[in-house]
């Protein structure tokens, strides 16, 4: 069982907790992890491209001049591809971007991208993250007694609570997330991943 320091929202360490090694110190499996990324980049590409095909172009129904005697090359149609106005060759339609990967290997990804915010000292522990105030500046001092304000913070929370989102949702470098939300990419996304003591047993219990 590997340990991490235990904070609270003061900055200061309470005392060491131990986190399952099956989860956070794994070995990890640079292709899978990036093989997820790839996945999970190219399942936000709306993939709405659309050029016109020469069925779809409106006009030159009639033959621009005749076939022989006119010196000029034999045209069919003013809509065709080589003319100012006509249809695009081989232009892009709507498709899917969506990637398949099995679930194991998902679950690896996760593990890595985990695995990796540990190894690398950026995954940190607190006993609750709290604003009563639900003001932004107020979060934004809780950020800077854990010297974290000037990271791109992933908070993970055992339970969502109205008054700390109100809080942090102007603030662009911050992502609250559930336990059961976590995902491969906002985990490697963030410098930092800041955990709650609660939230991480509920992690550790999703991922067994």
């Amino acid at each position: 069982m590997s340990k991490i320091s235990l904070l609270n929202q003061k900055g200061e360490t309470l005392e060491s907790i131990s986190i399952d090694d099956k989860i956070w110190n794994i070995e990890k499996n640079d292709a899978v992890l990036h093989n997820h990324l790839v996945l999970s980049l190219a399942s936000l590409r709306q993939g709405t491209a659309k050029t016109k095909g020469r069925s779809e172009i409106s006009g030159g129904g009639r033959k621009p001049w005749r076939q022989k005697e006119t010196g000029r090359a034999r045209q069919g149609s003013i809509r065709a591809t080589q003319f100012r106005g006509g249809a695009t060759v081989f232009g892009p339609t709507p498709r899917s971007y969506k990637k398949k990967m099995n679930k194991k290997e998902r679950r690896l990804a996760l593990l890595s991208a985990l695995s990796y915010k540990y190894t690398d000292k950026e995954l940190f522990a607190i006993d609750s993250i709290k604003c009563e105030s639900g003001k932004t500046k107020d979060f934004v001092k809780i950020l800077e007694d854990l010297k974290l304000a000037d990271k791109k913070l992933l908070i993970v929370v055992s339970e969502l609570d109205e008054k700390l989102i109100l809080a942090s949702r102007n603030l662009t470098n911050v992502l609250i997330l559930l336990p059961d939300e976590i995902n491969t990419l906002d985990i490697v996304n963030s410098d930092i991943m800041l955990v709650e003591k609660d939230a991480i047993k509920q992690i550790e219990e999703v991922l067994k």
